[in-house]
């Protein structure tokens, strides 16, 4: 997951920054950081925990300048530590230099091994930092160049936000994986704003202008801003998941609404897996507009038969085991008034181990409910991901080794179904298609939303953790493979 933020053109960088960043709390709750420049000097400060945490007022003061970065972690590659927090930033022979990364890079421990064979001595264990050796060792002589040689050289997702003293660059990996959007803030001299998700726009007040395509580099600085294509254009696949659980609902990515999105793969789930049932319900929050859809299209009334606590810290005191579902009811616990004789259906966004859903259907049959049938907006989460999302290994994935029935009876559900692939990329392109019969209306800045690529299933889209068809393959690094023969 992870967010990015870039502002460039504003007395006020690090407040926008700031803004930016909890826009996009969602996508990472681990650490925060933000650098910016004064045109002169290039200044960081990072911290453990939510972005409210880790910046004050008075801190956000001694962060001058008016262009800057930020970044939210949630760690895929690299421990949940502070030196793992970002941006990465460094003094070295070319000036000051600082790198925000969302995803991650497949061939990250293949350059690392090649930079220490080379000297290279690294301060974490991030694969960001990799890319800030790179830029350090390129011969190139301006910044982007450096950046862009340096981003030739490895595989994987990126979508990502580099400062020097007086430049902003942001670039996007060639398969577009993950999203990164450019919107600007209008005023006598306007302010350019690059960030994970339109959500970070409507905060500050920001107009949405487009996606960066991928494989695109924005260069913006004294001079304006430069748009350059240095790698070889490539097919999208744009990670689907996107729109079922990781983006705000309030987002647009790649000219799809995701509020509408999720309904249509409700209305979708609705029609591919209808059910008797008295009442439909979320599970809080990822899965309230796809419920919305499901109730719309099913005619079964939409409840909240589960509130979600929105205080939950990041640690706390566990008390004795006697305490049922204690970690789940934490966050999650069921309106008994609702349930109560009721025969329900459970609408979430997917299932990874099973161990959360087990306890969901646990609650609400002894809160009353009569029957629970869940419905999942997504297909069966069978393999690993590798660009970026911290799922489990393979063999921790319930559904890589148990069928849609099997998984039913381990949660106890009365029954469980999947959303197909295929319906989810209709209703995914459908939810961003123009109106039958004319073209996507235009946007208040004279943008128009497109539809997504259509064609066979999977075109466009990234969607591995349930087909196993990766786009750019794994290979593991000459440390790992070491090992593996040790083991044999």
């Amino acid at each position: 997951m992870c967010g990015v933020v870039g502002i460039y053109g504003h007395p006020e960088a690090a407040n926008l920054v700031y803004l930016g960043l909890h826009a996009l709390q969602h996508r990472g709750q681990e650490s925060a950081g933000i650098a910016t420049s004064d045109g002169r000097q290039l200044v960081l400060h990072r911290g453990m925990g939510h972005v409210h945490d880790v910046f004050s007022s008075e801190q956000l003061a001694r962060l001058p300048g008016h262009l800057g970065i930020g970044h939210v972690r949630y760690s895929t590659a690299g421990g949940s530590f502070l030196k793992n927090a970002q941006p990465v930033a460094v003094d070295y022979a070319r000036g000051s230099l600082a790198i925000a990364h969302n995803g991650n890079l497949t061939n990250a421990e293949d350059l690392r091994e090649q930079l220490e064979s080379r000297g290279s001595i690294f301060q974490s264990s991030s694969d960001t930092e990799v890319i800030v050796h790179l830029v350090a060792m390129s011969s190139q002589r301006q910044h982007e160049d450096r950046l862009a040689e340096a981003l030739a050289q490895v595989q994987g997702a990126y979508s990502l936000v580099s400062l020097t003293n007086d430049m902003l660059v942001a670039a996007r990996d060639p398969l577009g994986i993950r999203p990164l959007a450019l919107g600007v803030l209008r005023g006598e001299t306007d302010t350019w704003v690059v960030a994970s998700e339109s959500s970070s726009f409507d905060l500050i007040g920001a107009e949405h202008v487009r996606e960066l395509d991928p494989g695109e580099m924005l260069v913006i600085g004294p001079g304006g801003m430069e748009s350059r294509r240095p790698f070889a254009p490539r097919p999208r696949h744009l990670c689907i998941f996107e729109y079922v659980y990781f983006a705000r609902p309030d987002s647009t990515v790649a000219g799809v609404s995701v509020y509408a999105a999720r309904k249509a793969l409700g209305r979708a789930l609705a029609e591919e897996h209808p059910v008797e049932a008295d009442l439909v319900i979320p599970v809080p929050d990822s899965g309230v507009p796809a419920t919305i859809g499901y109730a719309e299209r099913s005619g079964i009334p939409f409840e909240m038969g589960l509130v979600r606590s929105h205080y939950v810290g990041r640690t706390f005191i566990e008390p004795q085991q006697s305490i049922r579902h204690f970690g789940v009811r934490l966050k999650l616990n069921p309106v008994a008034a609702a349930l109560a004789g009721k025969r329900v259906v459970v609408v979430d966004d997917s299932i990874v181990r099973g161990t959360t859903s087990r306890k969901i259907v646990k609650m609400l049959r002894d809160a009353g409910a009569k029957e629970v049938h869940l419905r999942i907006s997504s297909p069966p989460t069978q393999w690993p991901c590798y660009y970026g999302i911290d799922t489990p290994t393979r063999s921790e994935l319930i559904a890589s080794s148990h069928t849609v029935e099997q998984i039913n009876q381990y949660v106890t559900s009365d029954s469980l179904r999947f959303l197909t692939l295929e319906r989810l990329i209709e209703a995914v392109e459908a939810a961003g298609a123009p109106p039958a019969g004319g073209e996507a209306a235009p946007r208040a800045n004279g943008h128009r939303t497109l539809p997504i690529a259509g064609g066979p299933v999977g075109r466009g889209y990234c969607h591995a953790c349930w087909s196993g068809e990766y786009p750019i393959p794994f290979v593991p690094s000459h440390r790992q493979r070491q090992l593996r023969l040790l083991d044999a």
